[in-house]
């Protein structure tokens, strides 16, 4: 493993907890170390409290905090003496712990500690490191694994018998510390958890870590099981129906919308095909720190009701009459070989997480069973993590907020204007969010995994099956379709309008929305809560202009299409809407010099001209969108065929 430190880079960082920041961000930025928020680092400092008294206080990562973009306001400052204190009792129950860990807190509004504060509060050193580096949990979980760790650290490091986190842990490291450790002592190994070191500076303790994860590394590649590298796989070949029936199904057995991503490259297929996949990844998995993110095992092919069954009876079983809240027996890993890796999330964010960690398990789980095979902690103690409270805290609550979280919507002309209003809100709102549109900059709206952006020319059917295809292997279907994409040709009078004009108009305007909805109706299907569709329609549906035939022609038909479609789709959950703007200015057509000249052809300010309707409103793309939404959300659960025009009011629609 190499030293990523940098003495000019470090420089900038001023003082001891400057130098802790620095070394922090160090370690989270390598994923073979810290994975989504694990991890954890610290250091002890002398300040002077509120009396002006000098006070020992250890400043450690907070609750919720990354390492790879911590900065100082990332570190709960607790008070060392306290903490000490706390360490020599005999017995501290969850809650009791939880509870003094905050009273020690020097500033009230710091983020709450880290559930493994009393553990860097008993080394005595300065500065504290804490991984999961994927090469030591590979060794420790091998045939022999404790012995292996005595014979490659000697006395380097004191190793700990697995002990449920918490205050248990915390007793057992003191007992095992206080007979074992000597000057020569550089880190302590967490079996089947993780890695500490330490040191009198930022740097010997970041030094120590590079050191002792490198010798896992060396170790394995000695024996050949260092990662390795995964042969080409033929591509597995499921429809798009199939990935959303599956993600259906795994829905309603969750009780609420997720988000299914598939994955079928190299290291997915070629695992996911192996002959001993199911007793492999049966035995669970590489640490019980990833369990609240990925269960204790995945899905081996697409049985989801006897994988709910099995694991209702894993609760039971493990329960021993206790009440606890139940958690969804809903798979986060899939393992299949016509699909690869499937994983699962109440957010796309989370779906990522759940993937990142699994594809780490993959590779520890081969480099230990070519070290001699691979072993798991039993499943009790997986258990016993799972339903922790404490580390069940780790996973956010729903923001009420969020009501499309688990859900996907597609939007067509997403990278201006109204599309784009749409995605925005969307996004928002929960929703992961899928933008078409025949410009590249769609693709970077936004760089979040809730978003996917793919360039499309919607007059071409197979790039629209292209890019169907790909939402659906991103996201796992579409809950939601926002159809806004048109063009306004040149104001034409019907004697002189060009067929070539009228064709490209109905094509984008008409036929492009026509296949969209033919090819997402199955999907659509598969939708949770009932799939949804929203058409962004225009005011000259009901009062068009001279001019603008063909423009006009194709929203009215558009809207004929969707009066139909309502009918014809009620009988499957999905609803279809209609609403119909009318002079949005804040769109990409209506530069400044355009807008003033419109309102001076009308005798009219700029501002008289965009509120020239019975409210003396300016309509907004995001008003526009906001009310997309709504016709997507529960207010309109109830509502399906309806034409909503948002204009301010118009006399000749009225």
């Amino acid at each position: 493993m190499k030293s990523l430190w940098n003495d000019q880079e470090a420089a900038r960082f001023q003082g001891p907890l400057g130098q802790r920041v620095y070394t922090s961000r160090l370690l989270g930025s390598d994923p073979s170390l810290v994975l989504h928020g694990g991890g954890n680092t610290s250091v002890k400092l002398l300040e002077t409290n509120v009396f002006g008294e000098p006070e020992e206080v250890l400043y450690v990562k907070g609750r919720g905090a990354d390492l790879a973009t911590i900065d100082a306001s990332g570190f709960a400052p607790c008070r060392l003496r306290r903490l000490l204190r706390l360490i020599t009792l005999t017995e501290l129950s969850d809650e009791h712990m939880e509870s003094e860990l905050k009273l020690s807190l020097t500033r009230a509004s710091a983020p709450a500690p880290s559930v493994e504060t009393l553990l860097h509060a008993l080394l005595p050193q300065a500065f504290v490191d804490h991984t999961h580096s994927d090469a030591l949990i590979a060794v420790m979980n091998s045939r022999n694994g404790f012995e292996r760790l005595q014979e490659l650290y000697g006395g380097l490091v004191v190793i700990i018998p697995y002990a449920m986190p918490g205050f248990k842990l915390v007793r057992l490291c003191r007992e095992i510390l206080a007979k074992e450790a000597t000057r020569d002592t550089i880190g302590v190994i967490l079996m089947h958890h993780g890695l500490f070191t330490f040191g009198d500076t930022a740097k010997l303790s970041y030094d120590r870590m590079i050191e002792l994860v490198s010798r896992a590394e060396q170790h394995l590649e000695a024996h050949g099981a260092a990662r390795m590298e995964w042969p080409a796989q033929d591509p597995p070949r499921p429809s798009r129906v199939e990935i959303a029936a599956l993600r259906q199904e795994i829905s309603k057995v969750a009780g609420a919308p997720m988000i299914l991503s598939v994955h079928a490259d190299a290291q997915a297929l070629g695992f996911a095909r192996r002959e001993d996949v199911v007793e492999l990844s049966g035995r669970g998995g590489v640490t019980p720190d990833h369990v609240i993110r990925t269960k204790r095992i995945p899905m081996v092919g697409r049985d989801v009701a006897g994988y709910a069954a099995a694991y209702k009876e894993y609760v039971r079983f493990h329960a021993n009459d206790r009440a606890l809240a139940m958690v969804d027996p809903a798979p986060r890993v899939i393992l299949d070989p016509q699909l690869g890796m499937g994983v699962l999330g109440r957010s796309a964010e989370d779906a990522a997480i759940a993937e990142d960690i699994y594809r780490h398990t993959i590779d520890i789980i081969m480099s230990a069973e070519r070290l001699g095979g691979w072993r798991a902690l039993p499943a009790k103690d997986f258990f016993e993590v799972e339903f922790w409270d404490l580390e069940r805290t780790k996973l956010a609550k729903p923001d009420p907020s969020q009501m499309f979280l688990g859900e996907v919507a597609l939007v067509t002309g997403a990278a201006s204007g109204i599309g784009k209003a749409c995605v925005d809100v969307l996004l928002e709102r929960g929703a992961a969010v899928v933008g078409l549109d025949v410009s590249p900059a769609v693709k970077t709206l936004y760089q979040r995994k809730s978003y996917l952006g793919i360039e499309c020319d919607l007059t071409s059917e197979e790039q629209i099956a292209a890019a169907l295809d790909q939402s659906v292997w991103a996201f796992g279907s579409i809950d939601m379709l926002v159809l806004n994409a048109g063009i306004f040709p040149k104001s034409t009078p019907i004697a002189a309008m060009p067929t070539e004009v009228w064709r490209k108009t109905m094509s984008i305007n008409l036929d492009a929305n026509l296949i969209l909805m033919r090819d997402c109706f199955p999907l659509l299907k598969f939708s949770p809560r009932g799939g949804r569709v929203a058409i962004i329609g225009s005011k000259n549906v009901a009062a068009p202009g001279p001019g603008a035939a063909a423009y006009s022609a194709s929203k009215s038909a558009v809207q004929q299409l969707a009066r139909v479609a309502a009918l014809e789709w009620g009988s499957e959950r999905i609803r279809v809407n209609c609403l119909h703007p009318n002079a949005v200015f804040d769109t990409g057509i209506w530069t400044p010099e355009v807008l003033a000249a419109r309102a001076a052809s009308y005798n009219l300010s700029v501002q008289e001209y965009k509120t020239n309707n019975v409210l003396k409103t300016e309509v907004t793309s995001r008003d526009v969108a906001e009310l997309a939404a709504d016709l997507c959300g529960p207010r309109f659960a109830k509502t399906t065929g309806a034409q909503i025009p948002v204009d301010g009011g118009n006399e000749r629609v009225i």
